[in-house]
């Protein structure tokens, strides 16, 4: 391990705190920071991956339809410029074009790599990886790995980091950045297992840790990842966060059991022939798009559910119904086999005798740390951000597989740079108040005697949040939203960690509701400014979507949410991405 470990007695404290030290941090082991870490690696760069979540269960794993690049194999007329084009217009021209244009250009060679690295796309007959229709695409462009495209790309990742001997600590949580004159030299956290504080000196840090879905009453996040960790750590370091408000529901989580409220039904229900009903048995999307029906977009399904949700026609769990049992069940055993599996775990639910319950849940985060176009550089000078944790790729609503092209991108992109930035470096000031400050926080919570429980202050965010930003807002909801957001933020004072013998969940429960309570201001904030109905953002008292705000709200603790316009869409696929969008559904997968 290519990391320098020490011990000191911190005063005051029983466990000693643990010194480590590399040359660049990366925080977070899902595909992002592991694309990242194997940049910095193979560049010879020393290298120390941390995360609070297993790295072979990170989520990225779930991420099931595919990864999109113009590769030409099936539609040889497809070009970057037709994916750039695609990706603005289904953000709703919110993207930043510099970064759809980055990623667009950058996708094949990301394709590349993993097919390098011993990906098992799956294959044309003559050998070339397969491509096939996602969603508000104009061309096959999606490769996939069946539908496990996600884990197989972290496995692929797993793999070239093992070969190239990256460290990797996955039972670390990171709680602050540590800054010294606006640059970063570390960071602050804990063992999970053991309840070991961690210093950790490093010349720059990569931020990989995820999105703020969890935030919500249903998510198909887990439990203990996508909590506002980045956008906490971020915005202390002093970056900022924009389009917090801008977040994709996915139209199918299901509803029971209570722990796994939010796990996705996927999209290829739909695609396979599923229709949604309501608690009528009407269906009801023939009054939303007649035309597309189940297999409209994510932002128009999402929003059709939860319209005859909120107007009374929902089950009694606050649902609707999709139903695939007309379907053949050798279709069903055969197309959707992952389906199948989840419904009879955790519900003893037979898809081919009886429909899914299902309800809009909180999905992706497009919104996250502002980042420079050219290295995902976040203004701090040493500190960048990556996957999830960024912003600026889909506005509005995402593309379905471009998350994943995203994260191998910029992580060689952001590998190359920190490469670059940290060998740079001639001298790099340490200091000590910033470790106390961290020190300190930390100690707090672990002596104090407030009655407060970390767990249910979460649950009482994800009501208020679910409540209060749904898939629909009004001015006068997210006003009522950040007034009960004030009266929480007096309670969260008042949170005790309690470490058992089991470990150190509830501390590590203490620093999620942190990043969850600053994730949901900065949304809530946000949101208020955005007058307009536009992509996933709902506003029920602007239903138009308005000209004058195309463009980002970029919001910090202490400005809160100031509006910046974006930059004219290139030439280069200007033309495109204004021409006639064909919203044919024929031969194409729901994204």
């Amino acid at each position: 391990m290519n990391t320098i470990a020490a011990t000191t007695d911190t005063p005051g404290s029983t466990r000693p705190e643990r010194l480590l030290s590399t040359s660049v941090l990366v925080i977070g082991t899902g595909g992002a920071g592991l694309r990242a870490s194997i940049e910095l690696a193979e560049r010879g760069v020393q290298v120390l991956a941390v995360g609070k979540r297993r790295a072979h269960d990170a989520h990225t794993t779930l991420a099931a339809g595919g990864i999109n690049a113009a590769l030409g194999t099936v539609d040889p007329e497809d070009s970057w410029q037709q994916h750039a084009a695609d990706t603005l217009r289904e953000s709703y021209f919110l993207a930043d074009p510099a970064i759809v244009e980055v990623v667009t250009r950058g996708a094949a060679q990301g394709i590349e790599e993993l097919e390098r690295w011993g990906m098992p796309f799956a294959r044309e007959d003559d050998g070339r990886i397969s491509q096939r229709f996602f969603g508000a695409h104009k061309y096959r462009r999606t490769c996939y790995a069946g539908d496990y495209t996600g884990l197989e790309i972290q496995r692929t990742l797993m793999r070239r980091a093992a070969e190239l001997r990256v460290p990797i600590v996955d039972t670390i949580y990171i709680t602050r950045l540590l800054v010294s004159d606006g640059r970063i030299f570390g960071a602050y956290g804990f063992d999970i297992v053991d309840g070991t504080p961690v210093v950790i000196h490093a010349d720059a840090v990569i931020l990989a840790a995820g999105g703020h879905t969890r935030i919500w009453r249903n998510t198909s996040s887990r439990r203990d990842e996508n909590t506002g960790d980045s956008f906490r750590l971020a915005a202390l370091a002093g970056a900022r966060i924009r389009d917090a408000e801008l977040v994709q529901f996915h139209p199918s989580g299901i509803l029971e059991p209570a722990e796994a409220a939010g796990t996705l039904v996927s999209e290829a229900a739909r695609g396979e022939g599923g229709i949604l009903r309501n608690a009528l048995s009407e269906r009801y999307m023939e009054k939303y798009d007649p035309e597309r029906m189940e297999l409209s977009t994510r932002d128009r399904v999402a929003l059709a559910s939860y319209t005859e949700i909120a107007e009374g026609r929902g089950t009694t769990n606050g649902g609707v119904f999709l139903d695939v049992s007309h379907l053949p069940r050798e279709q069903i055993l055969s197309k959707l086999p992952r389906v199948y599996r989840t419904l009879i775990d955790l519900q003893m639910l037979d898809i081919t005798e009886q429909p899914i319950e299902i309800a809009p849940t909180a999905h992706y985060s497009m919104g996250g740390v502002w980042v420079r176009p050219e290295d995902h550089g976040t203004g701090v000078d040493g500190l960048y951000a990556i996957g999830e944790a960024s912003s600026g790729l889909h506005g509005a609503n995402r593309l379905g597989g471009n998350s994943l092209i995203e994260l191998l991108v910029y992580g060689r992109i952001t590998g190359t740079d920190a490469a670059e930035y940290v060998t740079g470096l001639t001298e790099i000031t340490r200091d000590p108040t910033a470790v106390a400050e961290a020190r300190a926080e930390m100690r707090a919570l672990l002596t104090g005697d407030g009655t407060e429980s970390p767990r249910r202050l979460q649950r009482a965010l994800r009501d208020l949040m679910t409540e209060h930003a749904g898939v629909v807002r009004s001015e006068a909801g997210l006003r009522e939203g950040l007034e009960k957001l004030d009266a929480l933020e007096e309670r969260v004072a008042k949170v005790t960690a309690h470490p058992d013998i089991a470990g150190f969940d509830d501390l590590a429960h203490a620093f999620d509701l942190f990043g969850s309570m600053l994730a949901a201001r900065a949304t809530l904030e946000c949101a208020v400014e955005r007058r307009e109905t536009r992509g996933c953002h709902n506003r029920s008292d602007f239903p138009e979507q308005s000209d004058e705000l195309r463009g980002n709200f970029v919001w910090s603790p202490s400005a809160g949410a100031v509006f910046e316009p974006l930059p004219e869409v290139p030439e280069s696929f200007r033309a495109l991405a204004y021409a006639d969008a064909d919203d044919s559904v024929e031969g194409k997968l729901v994204e």
